[in-house]
């Protein structure tokens, strides 16, 4: 963790926050001058990350394949820990290539032979080998405008039976569905405006399109500290389920 690395990440998050009409052009001008500081930053902002692989990793048998939507360094495949070595193989998909940048390198450093990098659209995207049997999403869906796009070809993606998971920020619809958590009005109207600055875009509509369209096998909501602002916390939440 280096301060002034912290320092360069906020000052291109506040002023390189990316203006193209074009979501490739748009996330390469934001991260281009952060990618070497990404995951330290991140780490500290971006909760939930490592639960959510444990748990997909723990679900999965020996062969299976696994995409990672949004991918970027490859911190996320880093986060299944011993469950990486027993895939038959795993991709990165990104469009941002200074964060793919970051993820080949990695690789190459930890000799991962089953792990790939693929340039691509998650809205898009089709693994040429065919569906696979785990997808994830981690803090990539509030970055992507059309994410039910890009849920909608992970579903036909996956193998019947297969996982979904996503982790990310969120904030409750004003009336949640019975047993999930419901935000004050100050947190509701808050964090779409914090976030918006930065072209991510946390929605009440994640939970209930997630919970209507798999079974859910595992979710938690909780609330995440952000860097050097002591008094608030965002909210996030974990979801597993398993394709219908």
């Amino acid at each position: 963790m280096s301060f002034w690395g912290d320092m360069r990440v906020i000052w291109r998050m506040a002023f390189h926050r990316g203006s193209s009409s074009d979501l490739k052009t748009r996330l390469e001008e934001f991260y281009s001058g952060q990618s070497a500081d990404y995951d330290s930053f991140r780490k500290r902002l971006l909760h939930g990350r490592e639960s959510l692989m444990r748990e997909v990793g723990q679900r999965l048998n020996p062969g299976a394949t696994l995409l990672d939507m949004g991918g970027g360094t490859g911190n996320n495949i880093g986060e299944l820990g011993p469950h990486l070595c027993k895939l038959g193989r795993a991709d990165i998909v990104d469009l941002c290539g200074p964060l793919l940048g970051v993820a080949q390198a990695r690789i190459a450093k930890e000799g991962w032979a089953n792990v790939h990098t693929v340039e691509a659209d998650a809205t898009k995207f089709i693994p040429p080998s065919g569906p696979v049997d785990a997808v994830t999403f981690s803090y990539s869906l509030t970055m992507i405008p059309d994410w039910f796009s890009a849920l909608e070809k992970a579903l036909a993606n996956l193998k019947p039976g297969g996982i979904l998971g996503v982790v990310d920020f969120y904030i409750s619809r004003k009336w949640p569905t019975p047993g999930r958590k419901k935000h004050s009005t100050f947190t509701r109207g808050l964090w779409p405006l914090w976030f918006a600055n930065d072209n991510v875009f946390p929605s009440p509509d994640h939970l209930p399109w997630l919970d209507a369209h798999l079974e859910p096998i595992h979710v938690e909501e909780g609330m995440g500290s952000i860097p050097y602002v002591p008094l608030l916390k965002a909210p996030y939440y974990i979801f597993l389920g398993r394709k219908k």
